[in-house]
């Protein structure tokens, strides 16, 4: 219930939003130290994933989401001096700079001035001001009196700036970026008054000397005895100081390709380097004190690592993520990093010859393209499991629960932490929840791509060149068999690979198709068969015979254009950008199984998604115009139709049912998300917080939530109603009652 700002409308009832809660978030989306941020009172730590803001308590585990009634994405965030409020800023046309109380994570100030985007903000150390830097084409630097929404001060900036901060006396703050260090200072008689226009901010360069040339990536005011100072960090690896006369006076080399954080206290300055390492130095005369433990390499099996000593042993050929933002919390003496292949991990640094882990997270480095949720066999005691995928070549098989909270690699620190690797084991981690990532599959060696390399030349959404992790190779759909034993995958250029999920191995390798795999699917048991179906951009369909080594048992060629989804009930379906419904039934013949056209239905929109309802029924296909199209499968034609999306923009990317065929969920390529009726076709919940379009949808088998990944690298996990469970529920007891009788039936789809 988080309050409106003024010029907002709701594109949808306001009923629908207390229906379905965000329950938890797995990534982060933080390319820079503007990005993370951490109360010096609480110690909880903020980052930002999509369009939500995640407030993290590193010690318990434990989120709290502040989401963007702007549906902009985040791109820079800060906390009060007090902890009582944190303010965030925004891309996209006309951002904001808000600001939420932290307590009752509700909106209580809106300030919208910049242009293109926000990159960087702070509160001065007397919470009486805000300053906000926009992105390069926005050129602004703004001082809010945020409690008045007034702009008391404001100039120009010519150059890039990726961070701002604040003296411990307010009177000035700091802003570097490229060949950029500036002192901007606060004239207090006249921002007392509330004028009709802001004034010029005065503002004075430092004097950078040899090093002009350099990208100076962060900066922080000293504090206590070095409250005069300011200290800077280069991209080409300097730790800088610059004198009250803005004078750069002294400077260190860190010994390190790229530098990119900085975080300073009173005690000790952190430096965010390449390669994983994170060096502490003396505030006093940047005294070198010693060099943090680094993360995992890339390309780390975690499965493997069973011993402490695993995870620290340095290896020489290893590769390791670079650290990209920095914050530390004085009280808990915790230091928290993310690194660029969206890890998070939170050092105890008390003793800093005796570093511990308090909490590690590892999430997507790219784009998530499709998730899997299933049952396995009763004998693990497992409920269910998730697999995920992304452009970037691995493969991440979480455990059960994994959905609500994985926290890779392990926690050295706790006395049973191999169970956090090994979950299958629950007779000897029955306090531990099932929540942790259980194994990473690896494609290919090729480590650069575990990582996000824009950030490395750009800050948040800013782009400098054509290159996005769509240009990428990569895995581009998965699907699991029914029995739970294998997962097949399909990559961006045609190859299919088949794993074993007991062993994890690869037991077929396969260039199945010439383009991108857009599709597979496993005829279900009640079949009697066991096939799989791969669909290509190729305009092709293989279908392979799962029980003889995925034997090609038929190719079909009828399509024009992309298939876009292949379904097997009963009958096999696909569709595809033709606008083309194809209907095949299956034949034996001597030769084994053939499927042959039994009907063909063309639409006069491309279709983008299809799913079929438990019953095998029907199906509901996603369409460019936004509807959902019931279908009857057994002629083939259309019962119903009605709008999947609750806005007037965008195509419809993902359908998906749920386990009992009651209700019907949707993605739309303006990023929202929508939950409707199967039979009536009333919208039941609309959610919003991603920051690209959404991917995949997947209702659990509990009923219980909904996830979703998205282009923004993140895995959103919705927690839905009660009634809506209940709902479900009812539905799959009345099915296994009447095996027979469809959850829709035909009278109320005319």
């Amino acid at each position: 219930n988080l309050p409106k700002p003024s010029n907002y409308t709701a594109p949808f009832p306001e009923s629908c939003l207390k229906v379905v809660t965000l329950e938890r978030v797995l990534g982060i989306t933080a390319s820079g130290n503007s990005g993370l941020a951490c109360d010096p009172h609480s110690g909880l730590v903020a980052y930002p994933a999509g369009c939500v803001v995640v407030l993290l308590n590193p010690k318990k585990n434990r989120q709290h989401h502040i989401l963007n009634t702007s549906r902009k994405t985040i791109t820079a965030l800060s906390f009060s001096p007090d902890g009582k409020y944190l303010v965030t800023g925004e891309s996209g046309h006309l951002p904001a700079v808000r600001v939420w109380e932290v307590c009752e994570f509700r909106q209580v100030a809106e300030l919208q001035e910049h242009k293109y985007g926000v990159s960087c903000v702070a509160f001065s150390p007397n919470s009486k001001y805000i300053v906000s830097v926009g992105y390069q084409h926005d050129m602004m630097v703004h001082v809010w009196a945020w409690k008045k929404n007034t702009i008391i001060a404001a100039n120009k900036v010519s150059s890039k700036v990726t961070a701002v901060s604040f003296s411990e006396d307010s009177s000035y703050f700091v802003t570097a970026g490229n060949r950029h260090v500036k002192f901007w200072y606060l004239d207090h008689s006249k921002s007392i008054k509330v004028l009709p226009t802001p004034v010029p901010l005065l503002g004075r360069s430092g004097l950078l000397g040899e090093l002009r040339n350099n990208f100076f990536w962060d900066v922080a005011c000293g504090r206590g005895s070095k409250a005069e100072s300011t200290f800077c960090i280069t991209s080409s690896g300097l730790l800088c100081e610059f004198n009250p006369k803005r004078m750069l006076d002294k400077w260190v080399d860190l010994r390190t390709s790229v530098a990119r954080s900085l975080c300073v206290s009173e005690e000790l300055i952190f430096c965010g380097c390449a390669n994983g390492m994170v060096r502490a130095f003396s505030p006093a005369d940047l005294g070198f004190i010693c060099t943090l433990p680094r993360p995992h390499h890339l390309g780390t099996d975690v499965s493997s690592i069973t011993q402490a000593s695993h995870l620290f042993s340095n290896k020489m050929s290893a590769h390791y993520p670079d650290s990209v933002a920095v914050t530390y919390d004085p009280v808990s003496h915790w230091l928290s990093c993310v690194y660029n292949d969206h890890s998070l991990y939170v050092w105890d640094v008390r003793d800093l010859h005796r570093v511990g882990k308090v909490h590690s997270a590892l999430y997507h480095a790219a784009c998530v393209w499709d998730l899997q949720v299933k049952y396995t066999d009763p004998p693990l005691h497992v409920k269910s499991c998730i697999v995920l995928r992304y452009t970037v070549k691995p493969l991440a098989v979480l455990a059960p629960g994994s959905h609500l909270s994985p926290s890779p690699p392990l926690d050295s620190s706790h006395p049973s932490f191999i169970h956090y690797l090994q979950p299958f084991f629950l007779h000897s981690a029955t306090s531990l929840p099932l929540k942790d990532l259980l194994k990473v599959i690896y494609m290919d060696g090729n480590t650069a791509a575990l990582v996000e390399t824009e950030g490395s030349v750009s800050v948040s959404t800013e782009k400098i060149d054509g290159q996005t992790a769509e240009t990428r190779t990569g895995i581009r759909t998965i699907c699991v068999s029914p029995d739970g034993k294998h997962l097949a995958s399909g990559d961006r250029n045609g190859m299919l690979r088949v794993h074993d999920l007991s062993s994890m191995a690869e037991i077929q390798k396969v260039e199945a198709h010439d383009s991108e795999i857009l599709c597979l699917e496993y005829s279900k048991p009640e079949t009697g068969l066991k096939l799989l179906a791969t669909a290509s951009r190729d305009r092709l369909i293989h279908i392979l015979d799962a029980e003889k080594d995925y034997g090609l048992v038929q190719t079909l060629d009828e399509h024009s254009s992309s298939i876009t989804a292949v379904r097997f009930a009963g009958e096999m379906i696909s569709c595809g950008a033709d606008k083309s419904i194809y209907f095949r039934t299956a034949h034996r013949t001597d030769g084994g199984t053939e499927f042959r056209r039994s009907h063909h239905v063309v639409r006069k929109t491309t279709l983008y998604d299809m799913d079929v309802e438990p019953s095998c029924k029907y199906a509901a296909v996603g369409c460019q115009d936004r509807c959902i199209r019931i279908f009857n499968i057994s002629n083939g034609k259309q019962k119903k139709f009605y709008k999947g999306s609750q806005t007037e923009d965008g195509s419809l990317l993902k359908v998906q049912t749920d386990p009992s065929g009651q209700y019907v969920a949707t993605s739309c390529s303006d990023k929202n998300i929508s939950i409707f009726d199967f039979r009536s076709g009333v919208c039941v919940a609309t959610m919003f917080g991603h920051s690209e379009i959404v991917t995949g949808i997947k209702f659990t088998n509990d009923c219980k939530h909904l996830i979703s990944v998205s282009g923004d690298s993140c895995i959103f996990v919705w927690r839905l109603a009660p009634e809506l469970t209940m709902s479900m529920r009812e539905r799959l007891s009345q099915l296994r009652r009447t095996p027979l009788t469809p959850p829709c039936n035909i009278s109320t789809l005319r």
